[in-house]
């Protein structure tokens, strides 16, 4: 095999394992979350300020971006209830929303035996500090830091 087959094999492989891997990553790419900036904010039915007003959100409410359209962001709750919202409105995600039935118990430690320093009652937003294994470190407007079991929570 001359130099130039054997170059010409090696691109073609190169080509096709580096389309595999991007085919293959692109589900496996983080979701973008986001978090409402202030109290008052509104969620539209269309991507412009004379849409009709789905939901009237407050400062810290998560949202999972499911779009963009020029400015205005597609985005869902976790309810999964979906609106735009002015990019504006919204910065990086750094809070969570407790998700269980009712309430969920924040804890001293990591784990379930621990101490409950608070029950946190569904809908109730949370800033995120870190996350260990399976348990999210978070604390509440009033102060209150305490670790809760992930699937209580989103996202």
């Amino acid at each position: 095999m001359t130099f130039l087959q054997n170059l010409k094999n090696i691109t073609q492989r190169v080509l096709v394992a580096g389309s595999l891997c991007t085919m293959l990553a692109g589900p496996a790419m983080a979701a973008e979350y986001v978090s409402v900036v202030k109290d008052g904010v509104n969620v539209r039915t269309a991507p412009n300020t004379d849409a009709p007003v789905l939901m009237e959100l407050f400062q810290g409410y998560p949202l999972l971006v499911q779009g963009k359209e020029g400015d205005w962001l597609k985005v869902t709750d976790y309810e999964n209830d979906s609106g735009y919202i002015h990019s504006s409105l919204v910065k990086k995600g750094d809070t969570v929303i407790v998700n269980a039935k009712k309430s969920a118990n924040m804890r001293t430690e990591p784990n379930a035996t621990a101490p409950v320093v608070a029950d946190v009652e569904r809908g109730v937003v949370l800033i995120k500090l870190s996350a260990q294994d399976k348990w999210v470190k978070v604390k509440h407007s009033g102060g209150t830091v305490g670790w809760i079991f992930q699937p209580l929570i989103w996202p």
